[in-house]
């Protein structure tokens, strides 16, 4: 594995940017836009693959024509019971262990419901399931996933959909000092690439957006943008940040150098 691999459970990566494959204007923009951000997961919808039309089944020809890995979500799921049975459903589907597992508390702000979500986590990863857990970063409810068998969080950036950002960027750099060795995904809120460019200067190992790359004015152009963005962001956090100060400091250095005292020279 390279420095710019990593690990995802047992699967080894190369791209860091994962995205979502919803709202775009057309099965072709999707297609453009994932090969534009040379994502190597995408995620989707149980809900969405068994609506019963034939859109579903367009839909799903061309996803697996991307060949990519799949991460199936449990969106629009409020309890538990509801997520463990549709994470069920989409093992059946597509065929994968992997679960982007969301369990939404409020409907305005789309926030995880952190008790279902970690009981909905033990009982997924008791049946084999390799959970990726939608998340806040509240450090006792990521202490609480990952004793139930999470190996990997995903705390969100701002409610879904929303496009502000980094909320509480000190609550994320705390997170990722406290959870140094676990792999960390900022999910919802991303806006603009410089959001992700942000998080990623954090260290964090991936980012997961969908609506800011499919409802952009160019989709395919914007999964460029956020690819760059991304693999910029991870670059800077390994080439490490200079240490931010309260008072200026000369960036070129006068005591000492040759030409400092022009009288001298003349």
């Amino acid at each position: 594995m390279t420095n710019s691999q990593f690990k995802l459970y047992d699967t080894s990566l190369s791209s860091r940017l994962i995205m979502g494959t919803a709202l775009y204007p057309s099965p072709q923009s999707l297609i453009d836009s994932v090969k534009a951000g040379g994502a190597e997961i995408v995620t989707l919808s149980l809900r969405r693959e068994t609506a019963g039309d034939g859109a579903a089944n367009d839909f799903w020809e061309h996803i697996q024509k991307l060949n990519v890995n799949l991460l199936p979500n449990t969106a629009g799921c409020k309890t538990a019971k509801d997520a463990i049975t549709t994470a069920q459903m989409a093992r059946e589907i597509f065929g994968t262990k992997w679960l982007k597992l969301e369990v939404i508390a409020n409907d305005d702000t789309l926030q995880p419901d952190l008790f279902e979500l970690v009981e909905a986590t033990k009982e997924l990863s008791s049946q084999g399931f390799q959970v990726f857990p939608y998340t806040t970063e509240d450090l006792g409810a990521a202490e609480k996933l990952l004793e139930a068998g999470a190996e990997v969080l995903m705390p969100w950036g701002a409610p879904i959909g929303t496009g502000r950002g980094l909320m509480n960027p000190y609550a994320l750099r705390t997170m990722r000092s406290y959870f140094p060795d676990t792999p960390l995904i900022v999910d919802a809120g991303i806006g603009a690439p410089s959001h992700a460019a942000e998080a990623m200067e954090m260290g964090y190992d991936a980012i997961l957006l969908n609506t800011a790359i499919a409802k952009a004015g160019d989709p395919v152009a914007m999964g460029k943008a956020f690819k760059l963005a991304v693999e910029a962001g991870h670059l800077a956090h390994q080439a490490l940040l200079i240490e931010q100060r309260d008072m200026a400091s000369p960036s070129t250095p006068v005591a000492g150098t040759p030409f400092f005292d022009l009288d001298k020279i003349n």
